[in-house]
């Protein structure tokens, strides 16, 4: 009788050679095309999302000043999900970017230069966690991690921007920090994590390494 385990690919030595291989950390020019994919895709959802939940917002906002913030996860997912996709660094940074010049191409009440600044700085601050990790380490809690910061770094901007947000004598700056917070670790870190997931099992990801390896 044959050795079942034997016919099994993924116990062979040499597919856990090939897990053993670094990673290497060199963009390719796939990874910019697709970087620069979820960056579109991600600016479309962006502007309609602005457009969708201006409504919502206001009516959000008034039973609850700030809890309008659990909807900030709809402009945070762009970094997050291109970081776990390509896994180079500035993935993260790249698609909000691509992302905010397009949202702001498309018009919105923002404008272009506070578009692309927040974005720039959810970028990094998304970024930020999987450089902490030297751009080895994917996994949902990483990921819900880069989502938490991306929101965090929204709050931030919103905090330097309009210091509002974080006056003393309202209690608008706590929830709001809260709840974007919460939307990024939801929206921007789990929902994208799945995301992910489903892609890669469609085989769309063979040609980068997180179609292969989808462990920490």
């Amino acid at each position: 009788m044959s050795n079942i385990s034997n016919s099994n690919p993924t116990s062979s030595p040499a597919f856990a050679e090939a897990l053993a291989q670094p990673h290497s950390l060199r963009w390719r020019v796939v990874d910019i095309v697709v970087a620069a994919a979820i960056g579109v895709a991600s600016s479309l959802v962006y502007w309609l999302a602005a457009i969708l939940t201006a409504a919502p917002w206001s009516l959000i906002d008034a039973i609850v000043p700030g809890l309008a913030g659990i909807l900030n996860g709809l402009w945070l997912f762009a970094g997050p999900l291109a970081s776990v996709i390509v896994r180079k660094p500035g993935a993260a940074v790249f698609a909000e970017i691509v992302a905010a010049v397009l949202e702001a191409l498309f018009g919105n009440q923002w404008g272009g230069v506070e578009t692309v600044l927040i974005a720039l700085v959810q970028g990094l601050l998304a970024e930020l966690v999987f450089a902490a990790f030297r751009y080895r380490k994917w996994n949902l809690g990483v990921t819900m991690l880069s989502g938490a910061c991306s929101g965090l770094g929204c709050w931030a901007y919103s905090f330097v921007k309009r210091l509002v947000v974080m006056r003393p004598t309202s209690a608008y700056g706590p929830v709001y920090f809260a709840t974007t917070v919460v939307s990024g670790v939801v929206v921007a870190g789990a929902l994208m994590w799945l995301l992910y997931l489903a892609i890669a099992k469609t085989g769309a990801l063979d040609r980068f390494a997180s179609g292969h390896v989808r462990n920490a």
